[in-house]
């Protein structure tokens, strides 16, 4: 033990005589444990959500008995099959609006609940009284009674009917309020009537269900991932990705510290071996040391993970939110796993990166490791091998753009496209370096040339980072761009009218109406309405459109039959979602059946329309036929077409004359803005990862540089005694930094469009349902250029001010040794 505790004092002395490397090497490794636990930690929120959302009373992690036809069914199936021996408890499911605000309802019955789902032990003998006896209680999460800005106790209304008074359950998930089955059944104004039958665990004897209710109802078996997780796989995997992107160019800094640092520590540990040290405890020790620096730099990474995070966790919620409906808790809670993991993956990093250094510097002949042209000859047969390596991980990528048919297949594709980018840029670069060795004339031009390939092998790394960097800023930046151009486009003509009233309840929704038509500049009243049912298994919204100009002339249609709004009106036709297109492989003039309390409703396809950020599919159908199929369709959402410059009077009146507020009454500009905010909230998310890995790949560079520095006088001190001064050496250098980024630059952006149109072609319509149009941005194009060579003119400033001030000592003690 006191032997490698002495091995290993004069292992660390090599950091305490170069400070710098230490600090590169620890920041690679805090910057990339950072990024990706704090990525982890974001998905990590979400996931816990979601496990809320599945086990509230007999989510898609519970057994259940669903009507295979229509969205309810009598009562007396329950009973029926409890006599049977089904162990059956019911529940009631529906949507009502308090404060302007939709909230999903739920009904269930506690004496009958398995006692295995979800938050029913919470209810508790003691309060179960109270919540069944009149007038029973709600049960609300604590983030749904901060949005209802409500105290615990208090009695809302929704419908034109007050609830019951609200009691906090901590288990809940956010948006749900949960009552008696038969309060439920008063509230929705459906006596009698269910949605499901939740199963429990029980190995008792029961009667087939086909005896007991023949084929009206389909038993759904219970699933370990909820819809939620299915729905924002993509959303997470997109975080996941960005996050391990950043994790490899942190990385990369730690290979180049540490490629180095066994560089100039090979006199030193030639000299252990010959002082009897083996080589399996000098191995030991190496491998030692590097966990403690690893185990250091992730506790650190973590702590600034953490706060990248926190930081990052509003935008999350809010995109979460917006694009697929999901209630994240706006406050970060982690488990002693993600503390666990984060330094497991800086200790593992470390490794992963100090492997392939040693080996390279072991398999070296150890008298001319530290030449740098036994190392530029030994580069040249990786560099034919990582080209063969690219060649085919881009054949790769063309048979998975061919063959795959997936969201992962789509990432697959991103991964390929950029490996293989990332193993051929040493070789594109040596080719136009000598390209332009070739083209020069003069010595001091030959000689930059040619320096400039020498370098590469230190270089190459961090250009790599760069690479990357520059490409997923240029793919996702034209992207959200191209998102941007086309949701403008979609939002003038889906929020086509000037005003939009929603009243708290039908009765109000009617004196609206009547006051409305009594007002000269009121144009039109165009009455909408939703409703929920499932097709092919997954839920999707029923749309109910009037049959007014507004909608005909702006609607979004993709594709559509001639005369397709007239087709329209007798109610045995829809447009659809293009998303829900997509899924369920549908197309003009194809024939669905929609589940309606009244029997399966035919429907043939006259047109698809683009429904950019809504997580379920939709159908839109004329107005009066959603109300004649869905007759407890709420009545309260209209649009209103005013006369230009009557709009804030009508809003004000309205907002007098009926008690409504901002969120019942909003203008076109309003919404349109706040559908904007939303939009920029959602992509702001990547925009700072974007960021973030922009600045580790600039630090990459910095550490690269640095770490060159020293080993680059040898080079350089020979030009300073022939007369070039220490003022021109520092310009040739910054030059060559500046030349080799450009090239690199130059090809990320290529590299970058083509992921643009994979993320917008393939992943786009694989994760979300939708496709958009590609536009090339040339503006962004530039900047991001210029982005990438400032970036390289801060990471080699510091060492080429410090080449500019060198003291002519350190430059002629380079020819101490020469004979």
């Amino acid at each position: 033990m006191r032997r490698a505790l002495w091995i290993l004092a004069v292992l660390l002395s090599h950091w305490r005589r170069h400070p710098m490397q230490l600090a590169t090497l620890l920041i690679g490794l805090i910057s990339a444990t950072a990024l990706w636990s704090g990525v982890q930690a974001l998905n990590q929120q979400a996931r816990n959500a979601y496990d809320r959302a599945a086990a509230t009373f007999g989510g898609t992690r519970t057994a259940m008995l669903v009507p295979k036809d229509g969205a309810t069914f009598p009562q007396q199936w329950f009973v029926d099959l409890r006599r049977a021996g089904w162990p059956v408890s019911p529940m009631l499911e529906g949507r009502v609006q308090i404060g302007g605000r939709s909230y999903r309802l739920l009904g269930i019955e506690p004496v009958t609940l398995p006692q295995e789902v979800g938050s029913a032990p919470a209810i508790g003998k003691g309060s179960l009284q109270s919540f069944v006896a009149p007038p029973g209680e709600m049960l609300v999460a604590p983030e749904t009674l901060r949005d209802l800005e409500l105290a615990e106790g208090a009695t809302p209304q929704a419908n034109g009917t007050t609830l019951p008074p609200l009691r906090v359950q901590p288990q809940l998930v956010p948006g749900a309020l949960v009552v008696d089955i038969g309060i439920a059944q008063g509230i929705l104004k459906l006596p009698n009537q269910l949605s499901r039958l939740l199963i429990g665990k029980s190995r008792a004897p029961h009667a087939p269900l086909d005896s007991v209710t023949g084929d009206s109802l389909r038993l759904v078996a219970p699933s370990a991932e909820s819809d939620l997780e299915r729905l924002t796989d993509s959303f997470h995997l997109n975080l996941t990705a960005f996050g391990l992107l950043s994790f490899f160019v942190g990385l990369f800094i730690v290979n180049s510290a540490i490629g180095l640092a066994f560089e100039q520590r090979l006199p030193m540990l030639r000299t252990l071996r010959a002082c009897g040290v083996s080589a399996r405890m000098l191995n030991s020790v190496l491998v030692v040391e590097l966990v403690s620096l690893a185990l250091v730099a992730g506790l650190v990474g973590l702590v600034c993970g953490y706060f990248i995070a926190a930081a990052l966790l509003p935008d999350v919620v809010a995109s979460l939110r917006g694009l697929y409906g999901a209630q994240i808790p706006g406050q970060l809670t982690l488990k002693p796993e993600w503390w666990l993991a984060g330094v497991a993956i800086s200790i593992l990093g470390a490794l992963a990166a100090a492997a392939a250094s040693l080996t390279k510097a072991i398999r070296m002949p150890v008298l001319t490791s530290a030449q740098p042209q036994a190392w530029q000859q030994a580069q040249r047969r990786w560099l034919m091998v990582q080209s063969a390596t690219a060649l085919a991980v881009f054949a790769l990528a063309a048979v998975l753009v061919w063959f795959g048919d997936s969201l992962i297949a789509g990432f697959a594709v991103l991964a390929a496209l950029m490996l293989g980018a990332a193993l051929i840029l040493p070789m594109i670069l040596q080719i136009a370096l000598a390209l332009g060795e070739r083209s020069a004339r003069r010595p001091v031009g030959i000689w930059f040339w040619a320096d400039s390939r020498q370098q590469l092998s230190g270089l190459s790394l961090a250009l790599m980072a760069l690479l990357l960097a520059l490409a997923v800023n240029v793919g996702v930046g034209t992207m959200v761009e191209s998102f941007s151009r086309t949701f403008l486009v979609w939002l003038d003509g889906r929020l086509a009218a000037d005003v939009y009233v929603n009243a708290a309840s039908d009765k109000q929704a009617t004196e609206i109406k009547a006051w409305l038509r009594e007002r000269p500049e009121v144009e039109a009243i165009l009455p909408g309405g939703r409703a929920d049912t499932q097709l092919g298994g997954a839920p999707i919204e029923v749309l109910g459109l009037p049959d007014h100009a507004t909608y005909r002339d702006n609607w979004p249609l993709l594709e559509k039959t001639a005369n397709a709004w007239i087709r329209l009106r007798p109610g045995d036709t829809a447009l659809v979602s293009e998303q829900l297109s997509r899924r369920m492989k549908l197309a003009i003039g194809d024939r669905i059946e929609v589940p309606a309390p009244g029997g399966p409703w035919p429907l043939e396809i006259v047109g698809i329309y683009a429904d950019y950020g809504n997580p379920k599919g939709q159908i839109a159908v004329n107005f009066a036929a959603l109300t004649r199929r869905f007759p407890q369709t709420p009545l309260t959402r209209m649009g209103l077409r005013v006369a230009p410059g009557k709009i804030p009077a009508l809003m004000t009146a309205l907002q007098e004359k009926f008690g409504l507020d901002d969120r019942n009454v909003a203008d076109q500009a309003t919404m349109k803005a706040d559908s904007k905010r939303i939009f920029n909230r959602t992509f702001s998310v990547t925009a700072a990862l974007n960021a973030f890995t922009l600045g580790v790949a600039g630090i990459a560079l910095l550490t690269s540089l640095l770490t060159l520095a020293n080993s680059r006088l040898p080079q350089l001190a020979p030009l300073w005694a022939i007369g070039l001064t220490r003022r021109r050496l520092a310009a040739l250098e910054l030059l060559k930094t500046m030349s080799v980024a450009l090239i690199t630059a130059l090809f990320a952006l290529p590299l970058g469009l083509l992921v643009a149109w994979c993320l917008l072609a393939i992943v786009n319509v694989k994760a979300f349902g939708w496709r958009l149009p590609f536009h090339v941005f040339p503006l962004q194009l530039i900047e991001l250029l210029a982005v990438a060579l400032v970036a390289a003119l801060c990471a080699a400033a510091l060492p080429v001010a410090r080449l500019a001030r060198m003291q002519p000592a350190n430059l002629i003690r380079i020819f101490v040794n020469e004979r």
